[in-house]
This record gives C-alpha cells, sequence and structure tokens, in this order.
C-alpha cells in the first residue's frame, strides 16, 4: 500500500481542499489529479504519483492541510515503480508555464473527441451525452475533462460543471472563454425567461469611474462572500420577505442564566443564544408553517418532522450558517457544547460542507454587538429567520410605577406566500412567551 501525501506546499499554510476529484475504490492514471488546493494565492491540483487503485481517502472537502500530511492510500499496478509526487497549479491573477504543463500532460492522458465522433459546438455549448446525470457525476468526480487549476477555479466560483462544456482550445481544452459563453448564455436565456414570464427585468446597476472623484482603493471579495453574495440577492429579490418586530422582557432569564453559570465550570457557560434556541424550538413545534419549505412549483408546503437550527457565526472571510441537526434531542449543556464547536470551527474555516446544509430555520445574532433591530434576509428553501438584537435595560410600567427591566428587541423575516401576519404575530408572541418564563416549554 502507498502512502500519498500532500507535496511540498513551498511555504504555504493551512492550504484549503476545495475539491475531491476521486472516490475510494476509483482506479487512476499516474498524474491523475486527485484533490484541488486553494491557498491565499495559488489554486493547484495533488496528482497521483503513481497508476493503481484508491483504497482510502483521509481528507474531506473543506479541509485544511500542509505539506507531508497524509492524503490518501493507493493500492498501486506496480509496486516496484517509484512515486513521483509533484503538485500542479497557477496563481489565481492569470495562467502559467506551469499551469500549461499541466495542461498537456492532462491532454496526453485522454484523446480529446474526434470531430468525426461529435458534431461542431460553439464555445460554451453543452452536448446531449454530457447531460446524463449518471455521466456528469461520474466525470465530475474522476476530473475527466482538460482544463486547467485557474479554469477549474473560475468554475468553481461561477457554479459552472466543466463536464458539460466542450472545450474549443487546443486538444478539447476548456478555456475561460468557453465558461464565459455559456455563462451569458445561460444568463441570457433566464432573463429572457424572467422577462416573458414576469413582465419586467431588472436594470443593470449603472457602473461609474469612482477615482475620477477621487483617491480609491479596491480589495477583493473573500471567497464565503463571493459565494454568499449571488444566494442572497436571489433570495431577496426571489421571496416576498415580510419583517416582524418584537421584544420580550429577559430580566428573569438572564438571572436565572448567570445563576447557572455560577455553578459550571468555567469552560461550559452558557450564552443567552441556547435558551433562544430552546424557545425557538418549542415555538416551531407549535407554527408547523415556519418549519417549512415551498415547493419547487410553488403549489405545496413541506413541513419537516425535524427540526435542524443554522446559527449565523460572524468569520473573517465573512458570514457562515453552521446547522445544528435534530435540536429538539438536545439539552441545554450539549447545545451548549455543539454551538461552541461549530461556531470555533466556523472561525478557523474548518466547517465540512454537509454542516452547514439540511437547516429547517436560522437564527442570526447581533446581541453580542448592537443595533436595535434589522431585517434578516430569509435562507431559502427556509422560509423564515429570527433576529436577535442587543438587550438594554428599559423603565417598564408595573400598573403603579416604572420598573428597570432587561428587555431584548428581536426580529423575524418569513416568506408572505405561506406566512401571513396574522399567523407570524402569534409566533412572535408565543415565542416570547417561552423566552420571558422557560418554565412553558414544559407544558
Amino acid at each position: 500500500m502507498t502512502e500519498i501525501r500532500i507535496p511540498n506546499l513551498e511555504g504555504a499554510q493551512d492550504v484549503g481542499i476545495v475539491e475531491i476529484y476521486v472516490r475510494v475504490g476509483d482506479a487512476v492514471e499516474k498524474e491523475t489529479p486527485l484533490v484541488s488546493l486553494e491557498s491565499d494565492k495559488a489554486v493547484m491540483d495533488v496528482p497521483s504519483p503513481l497508476a493503481g487503485t484508491i483504497t482510502e481517502i483521509r481528507v474531506s472537502e473543506g479541509d485544511t492541510v500542509n505539506s507531508g500530511d497524509l492524503l490518501a492510500l493507493l493500492d498501486p499496478d506496480d509496486p516496484d515503480e517509484e512515486p513521483k509526487q509533484t503538485v500542479k497549479g497557477n496563481t489565481v491573477s492569470g495562467e502559467t508555464k506551469l499551469e500549461e504543463g499541466a495542461a498537456e500532460q492532462s491532454s496526453s492522458q485522454e484523446k480529446p473527441p474526434s470531430p468525426a465522433a461529435s458534431p461542431h459546438l460553439e464555445p460554451g455549448e453543452a452536448p446531449e451525452a454530457d447531460l446524463d446525470p449518471e455521466k456528469v457525476n461520474a466525470q465530475e468526480m474522476r476530473a475527466k475533462y482538460h482544463a486547467t487549476p485557474s479554469v477549474r477555479a473560475l468554475a468553481r466560483e461561477l457554479g459552472v460543471s466543466l463536464t458539460q462544456i466542450r472545450g474549443t482550445g487546443p486538444k478539447g481544452r476548456i478555456t475561460r472563454e468557453d465558461i464565459s459563453s455559456l455563462v451569458k448564455r445561460v444568463m441570457s436565456e433566464t432573463l429572457d425567461a424572467a422577462k416573458t414570464a414576469r413582465g419586467f427585468t431588472l436594470p443593470p446597476i449603472p457602473s461609474a469611474n469612482y477615482s475620477a472623484f477621487g483617491e480609491i482603493e479596491a480589495d477583493e471579495l473573500s471567497r464565503i462572500k463571493r459565494i454568499s453574495g449571488p444566494n442572497l440577492h436571489r433570495n431577496w429579490i426571489g421571496i416576498p420577505h415580510i419583517t416582524q418586530f418584537d421584544k420580550v422582557d429577559i430580566t428573569e432569564l438572564e438571572a436565572f442564566r448567570k445563576k447557572l453559570n455560577t455553578e459550571l465550570a468555567k469552560d461550559r457557560k452558557i450564552s443567552p443564544l441556547i435558551f433562544i434556541i430552546k424557545a425557538t424550538v418549542q415555538a416551531l413545534k407549535t407554527f408547523l408553517d415556519f418549519n417549512s419549505s415551498l415547493s419547487s412549483d410553488g403549489k405545496r408546503i413541506i413541513r419537516k418532522k425535524y427540526i435542524n437550527i443554522g446559527v449565523a457565526v460572524d468569520t473573517p472571510g465573512g458570514l457562515l450558517v453552521p446547522v445544528i441537526r435534530n435540536v429538539n434531542n438536545l439539552g441545554i449543556l450539549e447545545l451548549t457544547e455543539r454551538l461552541a464547536d461549530l461556531s470555533r470551527r466556523a472561525r478557523e474555516g474548518k466547517l465540512k460542507a454537509d454542516e452547514m446544509s439540511g437547516g429547517t430555520f436560522t437564527i442570526s445574532s447581533l446581541g453580542g454587538i448592537g443595533g436595535t433591530n434589522f431585517t434578516p434576509i430569509i435562507n431559502a428553501p427556509e422560509v423564515a429567520i429570527l433576529g436577535i438584537s442587543k438587550s438594554e435595560m428599559r423603565p417598564v410600567w408595573n400598573g403603579s410605577s416604572f420598573d428597570a427591566r432587561l428587555v431584548l428587541p428581536f426580529s423575524l423575516s418569513y416568506d408572505h406566500r405561506i406566512i401571513d401576519g396574522a399567523y407570524a404575530v402569534r409566533f412572535t408572541s408565543h415565542l416570547s412567551s417561552l423566552i420571558g418564563d422557560m418554565r412553558r416549554i414544559l407544558l
């Protein structure tokens, strides 16, 4: 058995694994790309040092690795052959000679389709045979296409499957122009369809020469923001948002929380968010439409019998939403540990893809920062999101005088196609009663 390790990364540290091309049991040739790595400055592929069969994969997408880390185990076809391993990549800003060498290496492994075998295709055009789901998935996992690392990185950023593009470059190589042509064609068709279906299209945001008015500085968006931005735009445009504002007296809850924390070890402190999550779970059990999704054809409401809460986490690269699964089965202390673990790994960039999927309801808390109210954007296909703001002491009339009480403001954005205003107010009122007196959760 041969160990495949991460090659010398020339000083790069904690390089992220953005894509795994192979699976256990796959037969690979020498120099077949196994994984794609992305550092702050470069995108690179790690090829197989030998021909053989993958028997074990020791990393996952989203992990970070360093030179020498164990990547996979391989059963070589020729046990006597000496492995030689390198990385093939490019700087993100442009293609390099090393990248061109990688493309030639990739091109030599497979013969491109001959003109006689397939009809002539324009740049970015997808052949019908390549659209079979099983073939597409198999090709994506085995990287059965000719493209440089920078082209693969561009495709990942735009959400384009390279298996659906016939390359127009030398030896069938997929170029940036092929991807650009496909994206332009799809966008044009989408806008035309939207205009026909809805009777309007959004006017483009005007561009401007900002430097004409003074000094400017341009920074690249983080990878997280580049990925989440289009999703947020889609959700804001595609969902009719309504936001309901409310507040709750948490004076007794805060006193109870502080009493618990004095009894617990220093590393197991309970935050106010934990109680809010528990109260939200109880409210979702009563108001089932908030734990649902609208079917893709817009004709059915799909209510989930499980409750998975997404919690927005502020990270150096942008906002991430790890999901706590089956929250209704977790106690206060177990929920505290689970949230602390997910939040820590989110800030360290160590979350796995499946830890940010499957949510049924999202909570975004800005209470530790400030603010009074805000209008959070729904995380489709969910139908609602709860926004928590900073609590503050306020005078509250008790019937004869004013008392100083700790009041927590919160916001609820919901999909008006499924939830109407009266149902939403009943939900927020019920949630307020639960947070204000956690004993009600026992009812």
